[in-house]
């Protein structure tokens, strides 16, 4: 087994130049001797030479992009980032920089993109320390040399970590993460199968954490028949079958997910706290053919026990509801997750449910969802106030839109300029001059640009009601604002004073108009 794994020393390709003799006494070492991670030839070269380098580019990490760093650790990563592997040691010891356990791993944490010089800060470090790396440094340099590929000194950290006894699941979970991110999976199963060798139980969390790794990377089929595989040697449990599930939703696999939720149900039953599986197994039916039709199939199943999906689920079904206009599909779910509290939904979900709703023209069920938002712990924001006043301006439905103007208007939050220049005209048209300069008074002590057409509009509209007097004042208001009046307008308004022998009015609104 462990000859699939690792190779002999020599058959390394590594060059000459490259060579690190981490054997090598620190001058300040004490009498005692630590079995250091890394062989010379195994750290050369930046991956194992019998295997292709994965072609998944990880991006890692860099000291640069943390703004909170000390000065120490800056010149301690600077260093490890920009100094050659040969020099390292002496480099960061003309420093003169003491160290500490957490240091270490701050630094480790950010060197990622420097294998070598980072395992050499790692060996110069512990002359520091007398040997008493962290198991978190330790876990660290195992997972900085797996995630560059370099397997062999990898294997070499861990049989060091053993003879300190600090070997631990978490540092075969970062084995097998850092396997399955290069695409040898095959390799990442081998570990797992002789971790026991090192003191560390193959038992159901060590399976997980290997499945995890391997659905992680879109490989759920080689970890659903591996699973198969150990069924009958390690009993799972409702963590196991989680992860295949949301390996199956992340491929989009529906017969895949129908399958392992069959064999969870009949191996460990249903369980309320499954919350997970549930969750994953409901999106993923989301994504099929058949999608919300199926959905509510198996959801009335798992209701009937109990059993509901979390947040995910009602989110991403909230989703899909509005993207295909489903608002029944939209309506049973939310009244059994959310009716029930099951769930509390958030701010982004009472949005796009009531814009759902809006564009339906069901806006009995929009506005009882705006006034129930409280009761859910949410409070309507702007986005959602200007969704439903919107919508409410675009289907003529100006009477409902006055008490959602006059809220948004206390609560601070500014309609939309172009939905107020749409409100001014559907209160023209519908014969409501009061709110058509309420709404046009809002605008011009909110808005400074783009009120030209609705101010001509709202002086004409006025005029043509036979409301003059209120018609001038308004295009006084106007004027004054440097707002342009049309000629066009001041002929109408001309024209109906004129009729009832205010033509004094029109002269002195002309006045005006031609000085500004």
């Amino acid at each position: 087994m462990r000859n699939a794994r690792k190779r002999p020393l020599d058959e390394d390709s590594s060059s000459s130049s490259s060579k690190m003799n981490l054997n090598k006494k620190h001058p300040h070492s004490s009498s005692r001797s630590l079995d250091y991670p890394i062989e010379s030839n195994h750290v050369a070269s930046h991956h194992d030479s019998h295997h292709p380098i994965s072609s998944k580019r990880l991006k890692f990490t860099s000291y640069t992009e943390v703004s909170t760093l000390t000065p120490k650790l800056k010149i301690l990563c600077e260093i490890i980032a920009n100094t050659p592997a040969a020099t390292v040691e002496r480099v960061l010891e003309d420093t003169g920089i003491r160290v500490s356990q957490q240091n270490v791993e701050e630094v480790l944490t950010l060197s990622y993109g420097f294998p070598v010089p980072a395992v050499k800060f790692f060996r110069w470090s512990s002359f520091q320390l007398n040997d008493k790396h962290s198991p978190y440094s330790w876990n660290l340099v195992v997972d900085i040399l797996g995630k560059n590929c370099l397997f062999d000194a990898m294997w070499d950290a861990i049989k060091s970590m053993r003879k300190e006894m600090l070997l631990s699941l978490s540092t075969f979970a970062s084995v097998f993460s850092s396997y399955a991110i290069s695409h040898r999976v095959q390799e990442a199963i081998l570990s797992f199968e002789v971790m026991d060798q090192y003191g560390v139980p193959r038992d159901v969390a060590a399976l997980n954490s290997l499945l995890h790794a391997i659905t992680r990377e879109g490989k759920t089929a080689v970890a659903k028949d591996y699973a198969d595989v150990m069924k009958d040697k390690i009993r799972f449990d409702s963590e196991t079958y989680a992860i295949l599930l949301e390996g199956a939703e992340n491929e989009g696999d529906v017969g895949r997910a129908k399958q392992t939720f069959s064999n969870m149900v009949a191996d460990i039953g249903w369980n309320p706290r499954n919350m997970a599986a549930y969750d994953s197994f409901l999106c993923t039916l989301l994504k099929g053919v058949d999608g919300m039709h199926e959905v509510l199939k198996f959801f009335d199943t798992m209701k009937d026990r109990a059993c509901y999906p979390g947040m995910k689920f009602l989110k991403f079904a909230i989703d899909e509801c509005v993207m295909k206009s489903d608002s029944k599909g939209a309506k049973v779910i939310w009244e059994e997750m959310v009716g029930k509290n099951i769930c509390r939904p958030n701010n982004e979900m009472c949005r796009s449910l009531i814009s759902l709703y809006c564009n339906l023209k069901d806006f009995e069920s929009a506005e009882k969802l705006l006034d129930e938002m409280v009761f859910y712990g949410v409070f309507p924001d702007s986005e959602t106030y200007n969704s439903i006043f919107h919508f409410s301006i675009k289907h003529r439905r100006i009477k409902n839109a006055i008490p959602i103007f006059k809220e948004m208007v206390k609560n601070e939050f500014a309609p939309m300029h172009q939905d107020c220049s749409a409100a001014v005209k559907a209160y023209i048209d519908g014969g409501d001059p009061h709110m058509a300069i309420k709404v046009w008074r809002y605008m011009t002590d909110t808005y400074s640009t783009d009120l030209d057409e609705t101010g001509n509009l709202l002086v004409t509209g006025l005029r043509d009601m036979n409301r003059v007097p209120e018609a001038v004042k308004c295009a006084e208001d106007i004027i004054e604002r440097g707002i342009k009046l049309n000629s066009a307008t001041l002929t109408k308004l001309k024209q109906s004073l004129s009729k009832v022998g205010k033509a004094s009015i029109y002269e002195e609104l002309l006045r005006k108009w031609k000085y500004h």
